[in-house]
């Protein structure tokens, strides 16, 4: 076996990287087009030419399809909260990290709308984002804990307070987005919902 970059072993994770890729985007497309509930594995895979069985050696559901990303975002916005200043206090750098994330994202703002108005409208995929945003807790908590300055036990304790907060404040701004048809500033929801948490 060749591990190094260029040889078989790394051509065999570009090449699944590819296939995960074009799965996902020929998915995507169905769930926008059909529904997510409507939408089955069969047809994602009728869709690129590919057997079923083929399908689930990269993806074990639907749901892993759409949210398979979501812990990637996750090391990024880990990645967006540590490019900020470490004088900064943790509400302002995870508000930005925040930003940053959204901003990174490769989606124009009606199918990002699209996309989250079918997270939103889907119990399975609901719950499963609860899951996946459970991982972005465990990864932000100690560059916030760093952040705090603080060294006695309980800094990890106000260290997730402080993200799940915010991450429960992102969820209320992008709840309120969608339910507005994206009409509404998601910054200023945001905003909104931190002064009520911190007031």
């Amino acid at each position: 076996m060749n591990d190094r970059e260029g040889g078989p072993a790394g051509l065999r994770e570009r090449t699944r990287r590819a296939v995960q890729a074009e799965i996902v985007t020929a998915a995507m497309r169905l769930f926008l087009e059909r529904g997510f509930e409507a939408t089955t594995m069969e047809q994602i895979a009728g869709e690129i030419g590919i057997s079923r069985r083929s399908l689930f050696r990269y993806f074990g559901t639907k749901e892993d399809i759409v949210l398979g990303d979501h812990a990637a975002h996750g090391t990024l916005l880990r990645a967006a909260l540590e490019a900020r200043p470490a004088s900064e206090a943790p509400w302002p750098a995870l508000r930005a990290a925040l930003k940053a994330l959204v901003e990174s994202l490769p989606y124009s703002p009606q199918d990002f709308l699209r996309i989250t108005s079918m997270l939103h409208a889907s119990p399975s995929l609901r719950a499963r984002q609860v899951e996946k945003r459970q991982q972005w807790t465990e990864l932000l908590v100690p560059d916030i804990a760093k952040r705090l300055g603080d060294t006695d036990p309980m800094a990890e304790v106000r260290a997730r307070a402080l993200v799940a907060c915010a991450l429960a404040c992102s969820e209320v701004a992008t709840e309120t987005w969608v339910r507005s048809n994206g009409t509404v500033d998601m910054e200023e929801v945001f905003d909104a919902a931190v002064a009520a948490v911190r007031g």
